[in-house]
């Protein structure tokens, strides 16, 4: 196990020590994601995979440039933990997103009979505007929607409120989901609620496609 920690570090090191978005560093990350990704702290939830998304894209920002957050710090732990410490974060907050979400549709069925109204936590982390290789390359994907996908994929009633408006949105630099309610017209609850059922799955997909999961 020490030897795999330092066989990590030593990569760490090598990928930081090229530019942010050159090839090289890009393979030097994928390299750390396909090594590390059987280690993460595992468990049994319909979100648990959205959590491991975050924790890659946090990954990506953070592990030589610090972009949403602290620098990766070997003196503070192994890659490992400090990617399972975020996960387990993310995990977190899905859960209680979801029981909020669970408590709150009873109650607005109660109130109303209206299943879209459905609370969840607003996200207005602001990240900076330079993006690592793998964001530039999701910005490329979901800009061109080559298969048209994700321009087909939008909330009932509103096709201009799409996968692929909401995809570019939501990468950095970060629209927080309160802007996008005034600019859409749509309650925050309906927009956050469509991003996970239909937008992240397919971002998950992709992801998967070329190797970054």
């Amino acid at each position: 196990m020490l030897e795999f920690d330092e066989q990590l570090r030593c990569l760490v090191t090598q990928a930081c020590g090229y530019p942010p978005g050159s090839p090289q560093r890009q393979k030097l990350l994928t390299q750390i994601i396909r090594l590390t990704a059987n280690r993460l702290w595992r468990e049994s939830t319909p979100y648990y995979q959205d959590a491991v998304q975050q924790t890659w894209l946090y990954f990506c920002r953070n592990v030589c440039d610090g972009l949403t957050g602290q620098t990766y710090d070997p003196a503070y732990g192994t890659i490992i933990t400090w990617l399972n410490a975020y996960l387990k974060r993310r995990l977190q907050d899905f859960y209680i997103a979801q029981h909020h979400e669970q408590a709150t549709t009873v109650s607005i069925k109660i109130r109303q009979g209206d299943k879209n109204d459905i609370i969840h936590p607003e996200d207005n982390l602001v990240a900076p505007p330079q993006a690592p290789p793998i964001l530039e390359n999701l910005e490329i994907w979901a800009s061109t929607d080559p298969d048209g996908e994700l321009r087909a994929t939008y909330i009932k009633g509103h096709p201009d409120v799409n996968c692929q408006v909401l995809i570019l949105k939501r990468l950095p630099p970060e629209v927080s989901w309160k802007e996008l309610s005034a600019e859409f017209n749509l309650p925050i609850p309906t927009l956050s609620s469509f991003y996970q059922r239909q937008c992240l799955p397919r971002l998950r997909k992709f992801a998967e496609a070329e190797g970054y999961l």
